[in-house]
């Protein structure tokens, strides 16, 4: 059966700042994000529920929601290098304070949210790759191949 590639796309609104940088991102801001999920298998067959699907858009939707979206919408990530004072001040003023232990680059994180959604996927469901736009002309992108390379060669 022949490998098929769906993409789900994913929105969500979160504030960040990026620690010891020097530049205007060390200020608090934020993005309207856009997340492409693409997964690849092969369709179910003809004799169980998914006939003919890779994975129910609605079941990859449940676990991009739970792993991603429900917990950074609308939060403010934070590096916990940052001195723990103001650390403390920020999670004062914000309820959806996430402190996260690396910094919150477009880059780092696609490779925490491919962690998290390959951990949650089904057998023989792989993650293919992940796109994370933080503007309209600025994004990321993580490949499975790109990293298998590096996993084979140290």
């Amino acid at each position: 059966m022949p490998k098929i590639r769906i993409t789900k796309e994913f929105r969500f609104e979160m504030a960040h700042l990026l620690w010891n940088y020097d530049g205007l991102c060390k200020n608090i801001h934020g993005h309207s994000y856009i997340l492409n999920v693409t997964v690849i298998g092969e369709p179910a067959s003809n004799n169980c529920r998914n006939a003919g699907m890779v994975i129910d858009f609605a079941e990859l939707k449940k676990i991009v929601n739970e792993e991603i979206i429900n917990q950074f919408d609308h939060s403010l990530i934070i590096n916990s290098q940052m001195h723990e004072n103001y650390v403390n001040e920020l999670k004062k003023i914000s309820s959806r304070c996430i402190v996260i232990d690396y910094q919150p680059t477009c880059e780092n994180l696609l490779i925490d949210f491919a962690e998290k959604i390959k951990n949650k996927l089904p057998e023989k469901i792989d993650l293919h790759s992940i796109k994370l736009n933080e503007t309209s002309g600025a994004y990321a992108e993580w490949y499975a191949d790109d990293n298998l390379k590096l996993k084979n060669s140290e």
